[in-house]
């Protein structure tokens, strides 16, 4: 299985800043989910690292989204976690079937309202509830191309809404400072 250097070697090559700080972000996701679920936290935590891999490449065609990086990782990951990937991206024809492929979907799109959250708090991640996130996510204005549907996929794999946000605030709390959402 690759090793989590070599998969930080592979994104710090291909990935611009803002897609790096995502990565990590949905890698300590679901390394919390897959604790909490009793699964792998390697392989889930390196799936959430580089589930968005092809995503420079794939930015114009998003039909092909997920599956170059399935492709690419196909032997260098366990199947589920190729699988994971390529089924997080539904416009590929791929659609979500397991606890993993919907903990990838949901613990990945959370990341961009936990973030954009933070950006307009005082105290950035310190003090986040989950209660304010709810409340922000019925702000259609506010991170507006967050699917607040596939965050409401936490419910597929057994966790409801309010517990699903408390575990990715506290995920990404854990690395405010590499996300760059440490209070100043």
């Amino acid at each position: 299985m690759l090793a989590r250097a070599e998969a930080l070697e592979l994104l710090k090559n291909s990935a611009p800043d803002h897609l790096f700080i995502h990565a990590l972000e949905t890698e300590a996701v679901m390394r919390a989910l897959a604790e909490r679920l009793g699964h792998d936290q390697e392989v889930w935590g390196l799936a959430g690292l580089l589930h968005d891999l092809d995503y420079p490449q794939t930015k114009d065609t998003p039909e092909k989204h997920g599956l170059l990086t399935a492709e690419t990782l196909t032997g260098k990951l366990p199947d589920e976690a190729v699988q994971a990937i390529a089924r997080h991206n539904e416009i590929n024809g791929n659609l979500p079937e397991t606890q993993f492929d919907f903990a990838l979907r949901c613990g990945e799109t959370v990341t961009g309202l936990i973030h954009t959250a933070a950006l307009v708090r005082p105290t950035r991640m310190q003090g986040m509830e989950a209660k304010s996130l709810k409340k922000k996510m019925k702000d259609k204005a506010f991170a507006a191309s967050v699917c607040r549907e596939t965050i409401k996929e936490c419910e597929k794999i057994g966790l409801e809404l309010g517990d699903f946000l408390t575990l990715s605030i506290a995920a990404i709390t854990g690395i405010e400072n590499e996300a760059g959402l440490a209070a100043s």
